[in-house]
């Protein structure tokens, strides 16, 4: 792997199932370098700091700086990701991995700033109105994503100046918008208490919401196995279209919500496999399905996102702006 004209930086995607490794170089256009992404599975490591030797390993020279985007709220020195045991230590990482710089941020934090950097193949048009940015005013973005949890952030970008919103928004509750999900809420509170929306609205939640939609079909225990029998059974084609369809919902309460009115991108590893049944229309109608704020939610676009590793550009994103330099944009956003 070649190098490039800039500093390398060391960059993890830390989620429920894998973490994802990747060099960023802060002097290139696409500063995500092509070739440097590789994938480990989070349970056949004890820590993430066996898991980043394991990578480090295979380079010709070691990173000095690090940008780390973990699923879960960074709230101080440490942090504990939501969906598994990890603990990630700033201070304990920097002294393991020989860094002299690291940054720890929300995974979807990261994940906001992929926008900027996203091409026309990177992104599929959901529906709404597309707008342009203009530098001369504020754009507010949201970003929603099902994988092994939900996640949600937001990016507001004013004159050159990128400021992420660093949320846990996928664990608000979970809100029926018809009498089939009151009727999912009432048979999920006796096992969870609190319903939130990553309940649902993630992997695991797809099983949840498959049990609570289907009591008396064949038990299904992961979510491929929902996607993989949608062909063929019914009651899993229908379990993935209300998924679409309350996810549209959860969209446009985060438009709402952040005042995203210049787009909301749909992200996670669910998004691309669903994506013929998004662009079907009951997701974009959920999405506007506001009361007295459809009309402004019919203009906001909805735009899904196809970039296999976006929360590493996100977090080579950022790894430039640390660096004092300016985002060379790929586009306007779609």
């Amino acid at each position: 792997m070649e190098r490039a004209a800039g500093e390398w930086v060391l960059l993890a995607d830390v989620g429920g199932t894998n973490v994802r490794f990747a060099l960023a170089d802060t002097g290139a256009p696409m500063p995500l370098l092509d070739g440097s992404v590789r994938r480990r599975r989070v349970a056949d490591f004890a820590g993430f700091g066996d898991a980043a030797r394991d990578y480090l390993e295979a380079l010709p020279q070691r990173p000095r700086r690090g940008v780390f985007a973990v699923a879960g709220p960074v709230t101080g020195d440490s942090v504990r990701m939501t969906n598994h045991p990890w603990l990630l230590s700033r201070s304990a990482l920097m002294a393991e991995l020989a860094l002299d710089e690291l940054r720890i941020v929300n995974d979807f934090a990261a994940m906001s700033h992929c926008v900027p950097l996203l091409g026309a193949r990177d992104v599929h048009p959901l529906g709404g109105t597309h707008r342009a940015a203009d530098p001369r005013r504020r754009c507010t973005y949201a970003i929603v994503g099902p994988g092994t949890g939900l996640g949600v952030g937001g990016l507001i970008v004013e004159q050159g100046r990128y400021v992420a919103l660093e949320t846990e928004g996928g664990h608000v509750g979970f809100a029926p918008g018809d009498e089939v999900e009151l009727e999912v809420l009432r048979r999920l509170m006796p096992r969870f208490g609190r319903v939130s929306a990553e309940r649902v609205l993630c992997g695991s939640g797809l099983v949840n919401l498959h049990a609570a939609l289907h009591p008396h079909a064949p038990p299904r225990e992961t979510p491929e196995s929902i996607t993989a029998a949608a062909a063929d059974d019914p009651a899993c084609s229908a379990t993935l279209d209300r998924f679409c369809a309350m996810l549209g919902s959860i969209a446009g309460d985060f438009a709402l919500a952040f005042g995203a009115w210049d787009g909301v991108y749909v992200a996670g590893g669910l998004t691309p496999k669903l994506l013929a049944r998004l662009d079907a229309g009951e997701f974009r109608r959920r999405f506007e399905a506001k009361g007295r704020y459809a009309r402004v939610l019919a203009g906001v676009p909805t735009i899904a996102v196809l970039h296999e590793d976006a929360g590493l550009l996100g977090a080579a994103a950022l790894a430039v702006l640390d660096a004092g330099r300016a985002l060379t944009r790929a586009g306007d956003p779609a």
